[in-house]
């Protein structure tokens, strides 16, 4: 199901959000964190890749980097973009063979994967002793959200995620907490850091900002992410995970 919703987004996805202002600066806030992380020569993989943002960044920074998604769609357009990705559901990384240094996931790709558990094994198997995992998931609260709908009369959106699952155009959608997505990856990895994303840059389908507000609201964020009180405010949780 997700994987068809996706194809039918991919033609629009950068567009709504790949090239909004909004998409930029959440993804930037990410990128700073993980390009302490990442070097030049190491080797990435990217589950749920999409069009190929993220996986374009570190190819620019001298990484190697393996992208795969569900979508066909989504895949073409990496692929078209010179991205080496393929069609594999994150669900059956079991059956995928290679060594990385590190994996990454953005921006809820995690979120369609209904038990995070299953995937502890693959992934460990996957990451050398030392490397990284690092996920950004779409939190169970996020402020912006719920004063958005709110405001705009529409309460049952604004609590959509509070009981851990939701639709989102047809496709289901779980929302695990930071402690809930620590514990489905232990014993094989431990949690080094998290941040919120988009605690004050609000999530994209907010409308009407101008760019120096969302800038001001950008600079706001960077100071006040890593620490967990903002955090639990975010729209998306960025989680790193060392392998042991």
């Amino acid at each position: 199901m997700a994987a068809r919703v996706f194809d039918a987004l991919a033609p629009r996805y950068d567009e709504l959000w790949t090239q909004s202002t909004i998409g930029r600066l959440q993804r930037q806030a990410v990128w700073r964190r993980l390009d302490d992380l990442f070097q030049p020569g190491d080797t990435l993989l990217d589950l749920g890749c999409g069009t190929g943002a993220d996986a374009l960044h570190f190819m620019n920074r001298r990484m190697r980097v393996r992208g795969i998604d569900a979508s066909r769609e989504m895949v073409r357009i990496a692929r078209s973009r010179g991205v080496d990705a393929a069609r594999f559901p994150i669900e059956e990384l079991a059956e995928m063979r290679g060594s990385f240094d590190g994996i990454i996931s953005d921006f809820g790709a995690l979120n369609c994967v209904r038990h995070l558990d299953l995937l502890r094994e693959p992934l460990a198997r996957l990451v050398r002793p030392g490397g990284h995992l690092a996920i950004c998931t779409i939190g169970r609260f996020c402020l912006w959200e719920t004063a958005w709908y709110l405001l705009h009369g529409h309460p049952r959106k604004a609590v959509r995620r509070w009981s851990g699952e939701a639709s989102s155009f047809g496709a289901p959608v779980y929302y695990s907490s930071v402690s809930q997505i620590r514990q489905a990856f232990l014993p094989e990895f431990t949690l080094v850091d998290w941040r919120g994303i988009g605690i004050a840059i609000p999530p994209s389908y907010v409308t009407g900002l101008p760019d120096r507000v969302l800038g001001g609201l950008a600079g706001f964020e960077g100071r006040v992410a890593g620490q967990p009180l903002w955090g639990s405010l975010a729209d998306h949780r960025l989680m790193i995970f060392s392998r042991r």
